[in-house]
This record gives structure tokens, C-alpha cells and sequence, in this order.
């Protein structure tokens, strides 16, 4: 192996590659929230964060520090512009979890406290990066080394404590990180979410500390004489980039995670209306037409907006003695409350498609005695007020479609129901008669 060089092709690709491929992924993931919500300083951060790992493996990878010399004409400059990133991304990520974990946006609303500390993290950090391109410039450093720089330098004036002041600043910034992270990780009242991007996010910079511990153990054999440079050329790298994905996670996953809830509770709300709405198109003859711009919410408020339509075109068929005795059914039959409600409006439902489908007269199964013993003005001592029945099923119907869409699911049950009450219906018919 040509330690100036790189070990070979495949362990290029993997290393560095994989957690370019990760972050960028990541990113074009938020790219659209962070568009659509420019305003949000957290979700921009997030982006920037991203931003920033991705330019740590692109700029670190040995093509890329062979091009960064060349194209610059000043051998091994890309060393301190890596360690810049590396330390911008460890600031950035300690002011993103301080913000986050605040749950503040504005600057001027977060407290004194908070405001303080942001800055001591700016200054610090920023000061970092600074004493890192002077001792660069005090040192000399002639010949080009793209992998194993940090170990092949590690006694020379300047770069020696160049070197050192990275790995220093990198382990202090994941420490206070890390230690914060953990703090919040058993916080009550947590979204499920969040609190996995979190473990995520304290594994990853655990991982760095990892980074960091290969990397001193090998630039202090360096000093004491001997050499374990593989850890700081093949290991470490390794564990960096593990550590870059872990993060880019655990900042991705509450928003992707919370995103994909949603997105299912639509889609399993949409599917769960699929049997009330394949009933009501087909006694309707029409249904919500297709389009593929459509998003699943809109997909989703088309075809409840079409159901409740269709149920208020069906209002006047409904037949509330039917509906009671199937309740009263169900309930017999050993039906809780709630699904012997939803049984009750199925089997409703179903016997006004068919009257609404057979004529357009009051439903068959109640004279017109029976209706009006609803409709009659019911005395309450003081004044008078009219019950309508009908109108009290329409609205329980509107508040439990989903319930009643399931029900369709099972015409068994519906049917041994309806043929109880309608016996039930049909021999209080005969005491009228």
C-alpha cells in the first residue's frame, strides 16, 4: 500500500462513497420541507448540517485531496480545509440540538441563557478554525500525503499542534453533544420519532468519539516513536463515516419518521372507506374521478366529502325503527356498543340504498303511522320542539363512516342482523296494524 496513496479502489468507494450516498440522500429528502418551510431556522440548519458532512467526505476522499493540492499549487492545503468542515459540522450540530432541544425558532425568544451559550459555541469554534489555518501557514509541510498526513506529520513544528488542536476541539464539541443528547433522551412526552433520531444521533457521536480515540492513539505512538498508522488510515475513516450516517439519521428521523406516519394514517384512512364508498358509487352510478396530481390528503378529502354527500342524498330513505332494532340486535348477539352502532347504520345504509333504488315512497318497512309517531311534537312542559330521528342518524352516520366502512367488510354479519330486525320490525308492524 502507498501510503500517499490510497488502499485501493473498493475500500475508496466504501469508506467514503457510502456516507456521501447516505448524506445525500438525506438531503434531497428535506430538500423539499426546507423549500416549502424557507422560515424555519431549524429545518434550514438541518439542511446546512447535511450540507456540510457531505462536503467533509467529498473534499477528505484522496481524489479530492490530490485535486484540492493541485488545483491550489500548495501541497496538503486540503488537510485544514477538512478539518474546518469537521469542526463547522461539530458546531453546527451542537447549536442545532441546543435549538431543537429548546423547541425555540426565533432568536430573540430563547432565553438569556441559551442565547449566551450559542455564542460561546460560535466563538469557540470559529476561533478553532482560525488557529487551524495559522498554524497551517507557520508550518512546513512540502510534501503531499493524502491519506496518512495526520500520522506522518504528527512531530512536525506547527502541524504537530495543528493536529492536535483538531482532534481536541472534535472530542470537546461531541462530548458537550453527546452529554446533551442523553440528557434529553429520557425527557417525558417525547414523540416516539424523536426519541429514536436522538438514540441515533448519541450512538453517532459515541461513534465519533471512537473517530477521535483511534486517531489520538495513533498520532501519540507517532510521537512516542512507533507507528499504528492503520488506525488512523484504515480505521478511522471506517468509524467516521459509520458515525456521519448515524447522525445524518438520528437529524432526519423525526421529520421523516413523522412524515411517514402520517402518510400511512391517510392511506389506511383512505383504504378503511374503500367498502362504504364502493357501496355508495355503485348506487350512486357515479364516483370521485381519478387524477394523479393529487395528493393522498386530497384523495383522501374527495372521497369522505363524496361519502357524507351520498349519505345526505340517502337521508331521507333512512328508517331509524330499523336502525334501533338491528342496534338492539347486535347488542343481543353479544356486540359492544360501538360496533353494534356501526352494524345498526350498515344495515341502515343498505336498506335505503335499496328503497332509494326501488321507489321513491317512504321505506316499506314503516307506515306512515310509524313515521309520524317521530315527527309528532313532543311536549316538554314549557314549549314545544320537533324530533327528527333521521336527522340525529345522518349525524351520527357523518361521525363514524370509517367505523361503518369496516362493518361493510363483513356482509355476514351485516345480513344475519338485518334479517333479525326486519323479523323484529315486521311483528311490531302487525301490533300497529
Amino acid at each position: 500500500m502507498n501510503r500517499s496513496g490510497f488502499p485501493g479502489e473498493p475500500y475508496s468507494v466504501l469508506v467514503f462513497g457510502t456516507p456521501i450516498v447516505a448524506l445525500a440522500t438525506a438531503l434531497v429528502f428535506k430538500l423539499p420541507s426546507i423549500v416549502r418551510l424557507w422560515r424555519d431556522p431549524l429545518l434550514r440548519a438541518v439542511g446546512g448540517l447535511l450540507l456540510l458532512a457531505c462536503g467533509i467526505f467529498a473534499f477528505a476522499a484522496p481524489p479530492s485531496v490530490a485535486w484540492t493540492n493541485r488545483v491550489t499549487g500548495v501541497p496538503n492545503i486540503a488537510a485544514p480545509l477538512v478539518y474546518s468542515f469537521i469542526v463547522a459540522f461539530c458546531g453546527a450540530g451542537l447549536l442545532l440540538v441546543i435549538a431543537w432541544r429548546d423547541g425555540l425558532t426565533g432568536h430573540a425568544a430563547r432565553p438569556a441563557g441559551t442565547r449566551r451559550t450559542t455564542r460561546w459555541v460560535v466563538v469557540a469554534h470559529a476561533g478553532v478554525i482560525v488557529a487551524l489555518w495559522a498554524l497551517f501557514a507557520l508550518a512546513d509541510v512540502p510534501v503531499e500525503r493524502r491519506q496518512d498526513l495526520d500520522t506522518y506529520y504528527a512531530r512536525t513544528p506547527f502541524m504537530r499542534e495543528l493536529i492536535a488542536l483538531y482532534l481536541l476541539a472534535h472530542t470537546t464539541s461531541c462530548v458537550l453533544t453527546y452529554r446533551l443528547i442523553r440528557n434529553w433522551i429520557p425527557t417525558a412526552g417525547l414523540d416516539v420519532w424523536l426519541r429514536r433520531g436522538l438514540r441515533s444521533l448519541a450512538v453517532g457521536y459515541a461513534a465519533n468519539l471512537v473517530f477521535d480515540a483511534v486517531k489520538g492513539t495513533a498520532v501519540v505512538v507517532r510521537w512516542a516513536g512507533g507507528d499504528l498508522d492503520p488506525l488512523s488510515t484504515q480505521l478511522a475513516p471506517a468509524v467516521g463515516g459509520v458515525a456521519a450516517v448515524l447522525i445524518a439519521t438520528g437529524f432526519v428521523l423525526p421529520h421523516a419518521g413523522q412524515f411517514l406516519r402520517d402518510r400511512w394514517r391517510v392511506r389506511r384512512a383512505h383504504l378503511r372507506l374503500a367498502p362504504l364508498y364502493g357501496l355508495l358509487r355503485t348506487a350512486t352510478g357515479r364516483g370521485v374521478p381519478f387524477s394523479l396530481r393529487a395528493t393522498p390528503e386530497l384523495r383522501l378529502t374527495r372521497r369522505e366529502t363524496f361519502i357524507r354527500d351520498a349519505l345526505l342524498q340517502l337521508a331521507r330513505h333512512f328508517d331509524e325503527e330499523l336502525r334501533r332494532r338491528a342496534y338492539e340486535t347486535a347488542v343481543a348477539l353479544g356486540y359492544g356498543r360501538a360496533p353494534a352502532r356501526a352494524l345498526a347504520s350498515a344495515v341502515t345504509i343498505r336498506d335505503a340504498i335499496e328503497a332509494g333504488a326501488l321507489s321513491r315512497r317512504p321505506s316499506p318497512h314503516v307506515p306512515a303511522q310509524v313515521t309520524a309517531r317521530f315527527t309528532t311534537p313532543v311536549s316538554t312542559g314549557v314549549t314545544t320542539r320537533v324530533t327528527d330521528p333521521t336527522t340525529d342518524l345522518l349525524a351520527d352516520l357523518l361521525q363514524g363512516i370509517e367505523a361503518v366502512s369496516q362493518v361493510l367488510s363483513r356482509p355476514d354479519e351485516i345480513e344475519a342482523v338485518r334479517a333479525l330486525a326486519s323479523a323484529t320490525v315486521e311483528s311490531s308492524l302487525h301490533v300497529y296494524e
